[in-house]
């Protein structure tokens, strides 16, 4: 690129001249916004839309200084850049160890209270190593698992053969040539837990004719067991819960916890051994407790090879937007540096907070996409005022003239993007806080990097362009056809064109298209009729949407598509959809249990816990104790007796020693099981046992591993509710600051809500529940709904037009184009992620692709129209 030190004026003259006529309109200013609101306006909205226009003016000075100094030392604003990026993209050396994948950590609340009730059980009743209970784990635990299921019957002699077969190879099966299951296994009295199913045929296929199982709890001798955990899609014959047939066997194998290291490795060994399990009369399924974590982390690779892909795409489409027929005049740099400006931005914000030490979360990995789109969008802003400013002029003008126009508006989107997503930060999510935080500042970087080093992009183009000289070869080029030349080089050699008339770069023809055509018809009477009819259509599906809306974020959503969970959850679904968890409720106080008193206060309780539609029994040890009594004619009203003999009972069914705490002859605290099934939500489950346990004047607590999970139910709606709520009031704050009329500030939050309503709206009839997933969208959404609504409002207030009409048309004629190209833009930088086998990522792309949608339709047709409702709609003072 040439040098224009000859056509600038030099930096002294810059401050001599447009400093002190600056100064003396600031001092104007100043006198005008102390003397005007008293002279002209009376009321409180006419002196706030003056006040608001003297700091956008103010603003405006401010960023037309900034950039005729980057248009003077253009080098200064391209290195420093490049050189701050690298320093703070060094962060990424520290990539491996701040990444934080553990799904409880990061989608389950911080403050849930089932993690306080966890910590109560762990407290209370310390699990014991030598008699493995699952039924009384506080958490998901250690195991293996896989279902065996068949499209007939499995309690065959041939199929159940083949469950033995499996059974026998899992149990055998030599990790690392140094142990087996029987070395890691979870065990009771010395032995490793076993299948009840298993047990009940003696590991014999040949039984199968010889036992009569019963369902849902098979009995023998003083022995019962839970058959409802072992047999699926069970077909009992009429009037008798005798088991005719079943189509699916669950197996499993819990392990120790002591030694991780090595009960993973044997978990891994399983995975390998079971997926090369096949037979001709059995299907299985598998997965370990593990086995959600490992699949969870590989989906950030899913997504790597994507990357390259989707830069391809935006470069491509970048090219085809800024391309001009003209050599001289084609933006294709600009844009090239827009990529790179926005890439910059990323590994700075990324870098930054790698180096603080932020917890890296997989759900981090979309944001370049989210990213990409947003600086693009400043970038064609940036492009279309740098278009509409004079070509004669000075390049250091130039820019002055590009930022006085573009800075306010892609300011205004970079603080609602930012601040939205910093007010995200403030949920109990550690995915979402993860996310909101490393977006947050790389938008931030994205900003600056556009307003010094994509500004010193253009301002080292318009020397070439000032220059005449060709776009790639930097060739000084004639600007008409010299003659004697063929029109080939006219089209590779010729070019520096310009309008005579208004000495600006000729207009694009969809610039012409909005100003000719959309424009006119946008503001005819009929077709402002229509597009509240169609406003009111889309507000209505939205609504119904809204309604539909289910909340919780289903664990099998985090493993990949193709993953050997999505089969084994498939499963459970389908042959054990009846049974739900064992619940454990807690009595967190002394209770004198021999009494009467105490008794039914107690069973009442439990008969309020039965009579809700979604449990099915009760196992405790009291009401089991009570059995043993009448049985054996023990009396058991007085304390020494009731203590005594407890200590029997207990010898005689020590695994119910675990369910109680002792202190010294009095009970402080025990607990009992209830069976739930899946008759209804999980959540309503869980709020459900929590509200009959408040009711009950005894003091209860309910607390099942899964419930960890479940609190995300309680919080999620409320949360994101109180989030977008916060965050549209702050960018009404902003708009009224920036936006020089308050009206039109109102209008752009208007379009925030309706967007917001719109995307939530569409995402539930699209298929996606509120989880926290969906959350960092809908907060994400917040900040790009206001995009394209600001640009177009701003452009509104901003016009000189005197009608209201011919305001929206010039609005539209000047941002229109450029709001569709960063809308593609966008698009394009998030569709390749529907292509994802990641759930997560393909909710990203949804969401996003709805707020664009939205977003576009809003301030290309909503807003402008709307806007003309009120001529008073222009600029106070």
């Amino acid at each position: 690129m040439g040098s224009s030190s000859s056509m600038e004026p030099s930096m002294s003259s810059f401050t001599n001249g447009t400093h002190s006529s600056l100064n003396s309109e600031l001092e104007d200013e100043e006198l005008a916004c102390s003397m005007e609101p008293i002279v002209r306006y009376n009321s409180y909205m006419h002196f706030n839309g003056h006040l608001n226009d003297c700091i956008e003016r103010r603003l405006c000075m401010f960023f037309e200084m900034m950039g005729h100094f980057i248009g003077s030392h253009p080098w200064w604003f391209l290195i420093v850049p490049l050189v701050l990026s690298a320093s703070l993209g060094s962060g990424f050396i520290f990539l491996q160890d701040r990444i934080s994948n553990n799904i409880e950590e990061e989608f389950t609340p911080f403050n849930g209270q089932a993690k306080m009730e966890r910590k109560y059980i762990q407290e209370t009743f310390p699990g014991n190593d030598s008699m493995f209970s699952y039924l009384r784990l506080s958490t998901d635990g250690n195991f293996a698992s896989f279902i065996a299921a068949s499209d007939r019957n499995v309690l065959t002699v041939e199929s159940f053969q083949d469950i033995l077969d499996l059974d026998f190879k899992v149990r055998n099966m030599l990790v690392n040539q140094s142990f087996k299951y029987s070395d890691v296994c979870a065990k009771v009295r010395g032995s490793c837990i076993s299948n009840d199913i298993l047990e009940i045929f003696d590991y014999n296929a040949t039984h199968i004719g010889k036992v009569i199982l019963t369902f849902p709890w098979y009995h023998s001798g003083l022995s019962r067991f839970p058959l409802y955990l072992s047999l699926g899609s069970v077909t009992l014959y009429e009037g008798t819960s005798v088991v005719r047939s079943a189509k699916a066997i669950q197996l499993y194998y819990h392990l120790r916890e002591d030694d991780k290291t090595k009960t993973d490795l044997w978990l891994e060994s399983f995975i390998n051994l079971v997926s090369k399990a096949s037979s001709a009369s059995i299907q299985v399924s598998y997965s370990t407790s593990m086995s959600m974590q490992w699949e969870f982390e590989k989906s950030p690779d899913s997504v790597i090879y994507l990357f390259s892909i989707t830069y391809a795409i935006v470069i491509t489409f970048l090219i085809m937007s800024c391309w001009r027929l003209d050599n001289v005049r084609t933006k294709v740099w600009v844009a090239s540096c827009g990529v790179l400006s926005t890439g910059l931005g990323v590994l700075s914000g990324f870098g930054a907070m790698l180096l603080v030490g932020q917890p890296f979360v997989m759900t981090v990995a979309s944001c370049p996409f989210m990213i990409l789109g947003i600086g693009l969008d400043d970038m064609f802003i940036m492009v279309s005022c740098w278009q509409r400013t004079r070509v004669l002029d000075s390049v250091p003008d130039r820019l002055a003239d590009t930022y006085k126009e573009a800075a306010i508006s892609i300011t205004i989107t970079t603080l609602t993007d930012a601040l939205a997503l910093f007010l995200g930060y403030n949920t109990p999510f550690g995915s979402v806080q993860s996310f909101c935080l490393y977006a947050g500042v790389s938008i931030c970087f994205c900003y600056l990097y556009c307003i010094t080093f994509l500004g010193a992009c253009m301002a080292l183009n318009g020397q070439r362009e000032a220059g005449n000289r060709h776009w790639f070869t930097c060739a000084k080029i004639p600007e008409d056809l010299p003659s004697g030349n063929s029109k080939g080089f006219s089209m590779c050699c010729v070019g520096g064109r310009y309008d005579r008339m208004t000495e600006k770069e000729e207009t694009e023809p969809m610039s012409h298209f909005f100003e000719k055509f959309y424009g006119p018809f946008l503001t005819h009477k009929i077709t402002k009729v229509c597009v509240f009819l169609i406003y009111a259509g889309y507000l209505a599906v939205s609504i119904y949407g809204c309604v539909m809306l289910k909340e919780g974020l289903d664990t099998k959503n985090l493993a990949l598509d193709d993953s050997y969970l999505i089969n084994y959850y498939d499963s459970q679904r389908q042959h054990f959809s009846e049974y739900s968890s064992n619940v454990m409720v807690a009595v967190t106080q002394p209770l004198l249990y021999w009494k009467e008193e105490d008794q039914n206060q107690l069973h009442s309780c439990i008969s309020n816990f039965e009579s809700l539609n979604f449990v099915n029994g009760t196992l405790a040890w009291f009401l089991m104790f009570e059995q043993y009594a009448n049985a054996t004619n023990t009396n058991i009203s007085s304390q020494t007796a009731f203590l005594t003999n407890l200590q029997r009972f207990l010898n005689f069914s020590p695994m119910f020693k675990q369910d109680i705490n002792f202190a010294g002859n009095e009970i402080q605290a025990s607990r009992f099981f209830i069976q739930t099934l899946m008759n209804t939500d999980e959540g309503d489950m869980m709020t459900g046992l929590r509200k009959t346990a408040e009711d009950c004047p005894i003091n209860l607590l309910v607390y099942h591993p899964s419930f960890i999970y479940f609190d995300q139910y309680t919080v999620i709606a409320d949360n994101t509710i109180q989030t977008m709520l916060v965050a549209v009031a702050v960018m009404l704050v902003i708009s009224l600051l920036l936006i020089p009329n308050p009206l039109c500030s109102i209008w752009v939050c208007f379009a925030i809500s309706s967007v917001i309503v719109g995307v939530t709206g569409f995402m539930v009839l699209w298929g996606v529940n509120l989880d926290s997933i969906s959350m960092i969208n809908l907060v994400m959404c917040i900040g790009f709904s206001v995009d394209f609504s600001a640009h177009i409002s701003y452009a509104f207030v901003s016009s000189q037009k005197s009608d209201v009409n011919e305001k929206a048309i010039d609005a539209l004629a000047n941002l229109g184009y450029p709001v569709v190209q960063g809308a593609l833009s966008t698009i394009l930088g998030v569709v390749v992620l529907s292509m994802s086998g990641s759930y997560i990522f393909r909710t990203f792309f949804k969401i996003v692709f709805l707020v664009i949608t939205f977003g576009l339709l809003h301030g290309l047709m909503f807003i402008p129209v709307f806007l003309t409702l009120f001529g008073i709609c222009g600029k106070w003072c």
